[in-house]
C-alpha cells in the first residue's frame, strides 16, 4: 500500500466517523488519542444512552472510539464534586473525588461501589449529563494509597502536555504505512541466559516496540544489571511504545531512565500495573536515598512514566503503531501480569511473549489464558526450565510451609519471610490466615511491613483481576480477605522493634531476594540466633544476597542505616519452600506449548539460567518439532 493510499485510507476512517454520527449528537471534533480516535461531543449523555452508534462505529473503522465531553460543558470542579456528593447515597462512602483535565474523566472513588447500580437509582449517563465531565467509578483501596495518590499528582499537574501527548502519540499510531513490505525481527537485550533485565525489542520496517525494560538486581556490573539498548544502538526517539508485562523491577526498574535521557513516548500496561510500578519505582528511589547510593533515576522521571502511561483491561485490541496491535491477556503470574500478543501486519506474524506466567490457578489468581486466535513466534520464560523443576503439589506446599513455620514458633523463634510485595506476599498471607483460622498453625502475631500493606491495598482495589474466590468476597461480600485480626502492619520503621520484641513471631518483609529494604533489619537481628528461620518462598537470582544465603553462605556483610558495613553472622536455619512461585513449573511450561493452536512456526527460551533454558529449548523441540531457540542477549533474530 503506497503512503497515498494510506493518507487516503484515514481520510476515509474520518468520513465514515462523520457520516455515522447523528447530529443530535453534537459532536464538535474528533481527535487523537494515543491509541483511540475520541470524538468531544456537547452531549456526551446522547451517545451513552445509545451505545450502539459506537459499537458499530467501532466495527466500521476497526479502530477503538471513545467519547470526550467538550470542554465548555464541563462544570467547575468545586460544582461537579457538590453535584457528585449529593447525587451518591452516603453509604457508598465516597473516598476521592478526582478531575482529569487532559481526559475530561471524573474519577469517584468509593468504598462500596455494588451499592452504585441502576436498582439503586445510579446513572453513569446521568451523573456525566449533569456535571458535563465523563464519570468512572472506582473501588477505593481500604487504605490510602501513596502510589495512587501519586499517580492522579502527576496527571494534575501537566493537563497541557498530557493532551499533547496523547495527540502526538496517536498522529504517530496512525500515521501512514512506509512501505507494504513487512520484514519482523527481535533483538535480545536482557534475560536470555539469565534471569533479570528483561528487555526485547520488536522490529519492523515500520516501528520499534520495546517489551519490559528491567533491571537485574544480582548484577555487580553496570553491564550486566541494565538492558544492552547501547548495543542495540536506539534512539530513543525512534521507539514507538514500550510495553510493561508486569510490575516487578526486574521488568521495569529500567523504565524511568529512557525518560530521563528523553524517551517521550507511551508505556503501555494492565490497569494495575501502573500504581504497583509506581509503588516500587518510588520505594526504590526512596531507599537509594536512605542508604546514600547513587540512584539510576529520581521521582521526577517516575512522573513522567506515569504521564505517558496509557494502561489497558485484559483482551482489549489496541493499535500501537501503524503495523502492531497489542492484546494484554492475563498471565496468572502476580496482579495486572499480562502475556504480551502482538499482531504485526494484516495478519503477517504474530507473537505471544509469555513475561513470567503461571499456567495454573493459585489462590491469588486465575491461571493463565492459552487461548489466542494465531501465535507463530512463542517466547517463554524458563525460569523452572530444568528437569528436575516440577513442583509438589499445592497441598503439600503449604503443609510442609505450615509444619517449618509451627516446628519454629514452637521453640519459641521467629520465622521471617522475606517476599517480594507484589504477588508471593499476598498469596503467602491468604495461606497463613486460613490455616491459622483453622487452628492448623501455632497462632502468632504475623508482622506485615508497610509497602506489603500498600501492595495489598491495590489488589483488593482491583477484584476483577483477582481469582473468582477471591473477587466474590471482595465484591459480593464486601470484605478484604487479605487482612484479618491475625495481622499486624509495620507502618513506620520505628515501630519495627515490636515485631522483634522477646516472643515467637512471623515476620514478612520485603525485598524478597534481601537485596536492601527493611527486610535486612529483621535479617540482622534474626539471623544470628538458633532458634529463628528464615523462609525463602520465592525465586532467588543469583549473585543476590538471598541467593548466596539459601546456597549455604555462613557470614554475610550488609549495609546499616547509618552507612557502616556489618558482618552477620548465619546461625538459625535457612529453608525454600518450593511451590508458591508465580513462575511455570517445568510441567507447566510443556503443557502451555502443547495447548497453543495452530501449531507454532518458533520457539524462543528467555527468562531463565542458561542450563535451563537450553533444557527446555531441547525439550520443546524433541517434543513438538518446533525449531526453538535458546538465544544470548545481543542476538538478532529475524522472525518473517
Amino acid at each position: 500500500m503506497s503512503q497515498k493510499q494510506n493518507m487516503n485510507s484515514t481520510l476515509e476512517v474520518m468520513g465514515t466517523i462523520l457520516q455515522s454520527i447523528p447530529a443530535e449528537a453534537e459532536v464538535t471534533r474528533i481527535e487523537y488519542e494515543g491509541p483511540r480516535i475520541a470524538l468531544y461531543t456537547k452531549k456526551p449523555e446522547f451517545l451513552l444512552s445509545n451505545n450502539y452508534i459506537i459499537s458499530d462505529l467501532v466495527n466500521a473503522v476497526k479502530k477503538r472510539v471513545t467519547i470526550r465531553t467538550e470542554k465548555s460543558i464541563r462544570k467547575p470542579e468545586s460544582e461537579a464534586k457538590e453535584i457528585v456528593t449529593n447525587y451518591l447515597p452516603k453509604e457508598a462512602e465516597v473516598k476521592n473525588i478526582f478531575f482529569d483535565d487532559a481526559l475530561g474523566d471524573l474519577v469517584i472513588e468509593v468504598k462500596k461501589p455494588q451499592l452504585l447500580t441502576t436498582e439503586k437509582g445510579f446513572s453513569l449517563v446521568d451523573l456525566t449529563y449533569k456535571t458535563g465531565w465523563k464519570v468512572k467509578v472506582k473501588r477505593a483501596p481500604p487504605i490510602p494509597s501513596i502510589s495512587i495518590q501519586s499517580i492522579y499528582h502527576a496527571i494534575k499537574t501537566a493537563p497541557e502536555s498530557r493532551e499533547k501527548f496523547y495527540k502526538e502519540t496517536g498522529e504517530r499510531i496512525f500515521r501512514s504505512r512506509l512501505s507494504s513490505d513487512v520484514e519482523v525481527s527481535l533483538l535480545t537485550l536482557g534475560a536470555f541466559g539469565e534471569v533479570g533485565r528483561s528487555a526485547i525489542l520488536v522490529q519492523t520496517k515500520e516501528s520499534k516496540i520495546l517489551i519490559d525494560c528491567g533491571i537485574n538486581p544480582g548484577a555487580k556490573n553496570p553491564w550486566d544489571a541494565y538492558p544492552r539498548l547501547d548495543w542495540a544502538d536506539i534512539d530513543l526517539e525512534d521507539i514507538d511504545g514500550v510495553v510493561i508485562s508486569h510490575a516487578h523491577l526486574d521488568h521495569h526498574g529500567f523504565l524511568p531512565v529512557l525518560y530521563k535521557y528523553g524517551y517521550d513516548g507511551p508505556v503501555y500496561c494492565s490497569e494495575p500495573t501502573l500504581p504497583l510500578m509506581t509503588l516500587l519505582q518510588m520505594d526504590y528511589v526512596k531507599v537509594s536515598s536512605m542508604e546514600g547510593a547513587k540512584a539510576l533515576y529520581d521521582l521526577r522521571d517516575v512522573r513522567e512514566v506515569i504521564r505517558h502511561s496509557i494502561t489497558l483491561t485484559y483482551g482489549l485490541v489496541t493499535d500501537i503503531s501503524p503495523d502492531m496491535k497489542l492484546v494484554l491477556n492475563n498471565a496468572g503470574h502476580i496482579l495486572g501480569s499480562s502475556m504480551v500478543h502482538l499482531h504485526i501486519g494484516e495478519g503477517n506474524h504474530n507473537i505471544l511473549y509469555t513475561g513470567d506466567y503461571k499456567f495454573g490457578k493459585t489462590r491469588l489468581l486465575e491461571s493463565a489464558v492459552k487461548d489466542y486466535p494465531r501465535v507463530e513466534t512463542l517466547i517463554t520464560e524458563s525460569t523452572y526450565g530444568a528437569k528436575e523443576d516440577i513442583m509438589p503439589s499445592r497441598e503439600e506446599v503449604e503443609l510442609s510451609f505450615v509444619n517449618t513455620i509451627n516446628e519454629t514458633l514452637s521453640r519459641e523463634g521467629k520465622v521471617l519471610i522475606p517476599v517480594p510485595a507484589v504477588g508471593r506476599a499476598q498469596e503467602i498471607m491468604l495461606v497463613l490466615d486460613e490455616y491459622m483460622r483453622q487452628g492448623k498453625l501455632i497462632e502468632a502475631p504475623i508482622f506485615v511491613e508497610g509497602m506489603i500493606s500498600e501492595a495489598t491495598a491495590i489488589h483488593v482495589a482491583y477484584p476483577e483481576y483477582l481469582s473468582h474466590e477471591l473477587r466474590a468476597k471482595i465484591i459480593g461480600d464486601d470484605v478484604n480477605p487479605f487482612f484479618t485480626e491475625y495481622f499486624t502492619a509495620i507502618d513506620h520503621p520505628n515501630n519495627r522493634a515490636e515485631a522483634l520484641q522477646e516472643r515467637p513471631a512471623i515476620i514478612m518483609a520485603t525485598s524478597g531476594m534481601l537485596e536492601g529494604g527493611p527486610v535486612l533489619e529483621y535479617f540482622e537481628e534474626i539471623a544470628p540466633l538458633e532458634k529463628n528461620k528464615i523462609v525463602f518462598v520465592s525465586y532467588q537470582i543469583p549473585g543476590t544476597l538471598g541467593r548466596r544465603i539459601l546456597d549455604g553462605t555462613k557470614q554475610v556483610s550488609i549495609m546499616s542505616d547509618d552507612g557502616k558495613i556489618k558482618i552477620v553472622d548465619i546461625n538459625c536455619q535457612v529453608e525454600k519452600v518450593e511451590g508458591f512461585s508465580g513462575h511455570s513449573d517445568y510441567n507447566q511450561i510443556i503443557k502451555f506449548v502443547s495447548k497453543l493452536r495452530p501449531k507454532l512456526q518458533r520457539v524462543i527460551a528467555g527468562h531463565g539460567e542458561k542450563r535451563k533454558t537450553e533444557n527446555i529449548a531441547n525439550v520443546i523441540s524433541r517434543i513438538f518439532k518446533i525449531p526453538t531457540l535458546q538465544p544470548s542477549i545481543q542476538e538478532a533474530i529475524k522472525l518473517y
